[in-house]
């Protein structure tokens, strides 16, 4: 589980806007750009190559 006081901090890195928890707590995401950067051993990977494009995933 991420510290809340991490998550307060953590930016995109793309567009540098807020991320939030998934529900599943396996991700963080980010509404604006429409990532999802997934949480690996309990460590956020925060690398645009390896997030995964939520609208591409949807269709």
């Amino acid at each position: 589980m991420i510290n809340k006081d991490l998550l307060d901090i953590l930016a995109c890195p793309k567009c540098k806007g807020p991320v939030r928890l998934t529900e599943a707590a396996d991700g963080l995401v980010c509404e604006k750009c429409r990532l999802l950067y997934e949480i690996r051993d309990d460590i956020p990977v925060m690398l645009i190559d390896e997030a995964k494009d939520l609208d591409r995933q949807e269709g």
